[in-house]
């Protein structure tokens, strides 16, 4: 289905509505949410985005995942991704915050920047503690996720952990599985992805650390949990920052699927492949967790 009817769409699409108008239409009738998922959308404060809070049953107290959606910086919402963070939520016990930043091209590069560092300042000054937050994302929300945390770093804020799903790193377009993978990627058209970036960044460089963290230094980062199929024009944009991190001390566990489609995880009660891989995220989110708690 995605091969034959939603990939051609994004090759054909003119961005950004329509993009926005076909996430919304495919999160609608295609997402499933579980049973007595708690969704609460709240406005602005402190300077911070709109965030959406996610949970299902009681969870951890003085715990939050702080999760940024995918949607190639012009499409997507937390309300896209809920039914996928209410799983994750309720699997890993662990309350979700979702902020609704900035989109292109109406907010321009380093608006979702921005937006991802209010978003971790306001859990600052919620009473959360750098270890009690453990960054997440897919796509381009798992390059944010990640640009975030080279930041965090940098400013001795380190959160306990970050995962990201199919995240897009390297902005430039340099990597081998950019061409390699074209026809084999069931969902995402490589074609589109240079001017997506665009879109995005305008003037500013495309090797910025702040939109393509492939280029960042992080300094001590904490644990790092990837995860990505083989057969993604993305592939690499994984694999190199795995790379990278380890380099700069880093404890990186990266999980491959062969031949699922870009951020699988969505599709949670479809794909056995989704719930598989959210049960290592919430083992991931758990374990990072666990120093804290001791």
């Amino acid at each position: 289905m995605l091969r034959a009817v939603v990939k051609p769409r994004l090759s054909s699409t003119s961005p950004p509505t329509k993009a926005r108008g076909h996430l919304r239409l495919i999160a609608r009738l295609v997402f499933r949410q579980p049973g007595y998922a708690l969704i609460l959308p709240r406005a602005a404060a402190g300077g911070a985005p709109p965030m959406t809070r996610i949970s299902v049953g009681r969870p951890a107290a003085r715990r939050v995942i702080l999760y940024f959606h995918g949607g190639g910086y012009i499409a997507g919402s937390p309300a896209t991704h809920a039914p996928m963070l209410a799983r994750l939520a309720k699997i890993s016990g662990v309350e979700v915050r979702a902020p609704a930043y900035r989109l292109a091209p109406g907010a321009r590069f380093p608006a979702a920047f921005k937006d991802a560092k209010a978003a971790f300042r306001y859990l600052l000054k919620a009473g959360y503690r750098p270890g009690d937050i453990v960054l997440g994302g897919d796509s381009a929300g798992g390059g944010l996720a990640l640009a975030l945390l080279a930041w965090c770093c940098a400013q001795g804020l380190r959160p306990a952990g970050a995962f990201a799903m199919s995240p897009w790193t390297d902005l430039t377009g340099s990597g081998a599985s950019m061409t390699q993978n074209a026809a084999r990627d069931a969902y995402l058209p490589a074609e589109r992805l240079d001017e997506l970036a665009g879109l995005y960044l305008g003037d500013a460089p495309r090797d910025d650390p702040r939109a393509s963290p492939l280029f960042a230094v992080f300094d001590r980062p904490p644990p790092v949990l990837l995860q990505v199929s083989e057969s993604e024009i993305l592939r690499d944009d994984t694999l190199r920052i795995a790379a990278l991190l380890r380099a700069q001390g880093g404890d990186v566990t990266v999980q491959t699927w062969e031949d699922a489609p870009h951020v699988w995880q969505v599709f949670d009660g479809w794909l056995p492949e989704a719930r598989a891989a959210l049960r290592a995220v919430a083992s991931f989110i758990q374990t990072s967790f666990a120093p804290a708690t001791r």
